[in-house]
């Protein structure tokens, strides 16, 4: 409940507009994605492996929203490379926007082990099978996504690195995501 005091229109929001998700590729050195399988989904969803997906907590930064989504699903410790696209979608859940940021992952453990809550089994799927399943070559965004993966794993496609920096405007510590390479025909090389 609120009073907007001044005789004039009322600038607070009404609440929050937009849910930040993070999904997260990793791959180890045997060219396999950590894909899971959802304990909980849509009957069109059924049989599918995904990448690791989860929401952001509030005051929390993508890149370690991600490392701790993947971690708590599987196990798996990782570190964050880099943002290497990002969707935007109006009226999903509760008529909220949503930001979903798509991140490349770096595996620092192997050992699996699944959080029953919300996952129904994971493991490490070859690529190429990975790319295979009809539910991804039948998604539109999500093969365009695997293409920009697949260009990023061949070094002809730069994804957007963490900085962090203080503005001036709030004496705040920021994050901001940007692409470091300067010269555009030198080929993307992996932090």
């Amino acid at each position: 409940m609120t009073y907007w005091i001044p005789e004039e229109p009322c600038m607070l929001p009404s609440n929050a507009s937009h849910q930040v998700g993070v999904g997260g590729f990793v791959i180890n050195d045997k060219n396999e994605v950590l894909v899971v399988q959802e304990k909980h989904f849509t009957p069109s969803l059924s049989g599918l492996w995904k990448i690791p997906t989860g929401f952001i907590h509030e005051s929390e930064e993508i890149f370690t929203g991600i490392v701790r989504e993947v971690q708590e699903e599987t196990g798996i410790d990782t570190e964050f490379v880099e943002v290497m696209a990002f969707r935007h979608v109006h009226d999903v859940a509760f008529q909220k926007s949503d930001l979903f940021f798509v991140c490349l992952l770096r595996p620092l453990s192997k050992q699996i082990m699944v959080d029953d809550l919300e996952i129904q089994d994971a493991k490490w799927m070859p690529l190429v099978e990975f790319v295979e399943q009809p539910l991804i070559q039948e998604d539109d965004m999500f093969k365009k996504i695997i293409d920009i993966f697949i260009a990023r794993l061949g070094k002809r496609y730069c994804g957007l690195s963490v900085h962090q920096l203080v503005s001036k405007f709030d004496d705040k510590l920021s994050t901001l995501y940007f692409n470091t390479v300067d010269d555009p025909n030198l080929n993307c090389q992996a932090s």
